[in-house]
């Protein structure tokens, strides 16, 4: 059974990108690759509308005010997204309250 579902694919997906300090974007730019090619995987489940939101790169997820992250929860509040792609859960937030 498919959990994706046509009413998840006539809303665009979000790939939301971020790595906690300028150095870990300078240096690790693997993760940017791996971070990136979510778009594609995004794709190839079916969306052809997919934003990417990196402006949050070199930003840490505690406690600091990130623009991308909360352009990314209006969107998600506002039932604009059929999907949200991330790396891992703790590139969206460290804990439940930034939720």
């Amino acid at each position: 059974m498919n959990k994706i579902t046509a009413e998840h694919l006539a809303r665009r997906a979000c790939v939301y990108l971020r790595q906690s300090t300028p150095g870990q974007v300078k240096n690790n730019l693997e993760s940017q690759r791996l971070q990136y090619a979510l778009v594609e995987r995004a794709r190839q489940l079916g969306w052809q509308e997919v934003e990417v939101i990196d402006e949050d790169l070199g930003i840490s997820g505690s406690g600091v005010q990130r623009s991308g992250f909360d352009r990314l929860l209006r969107a998600v509040c506002d039932g604009q997204l059929g999907a949200v792609f991330s790396i891992e859960a703790s590139r969206l937030a460290r804990n439940g309250r930034e939720w």
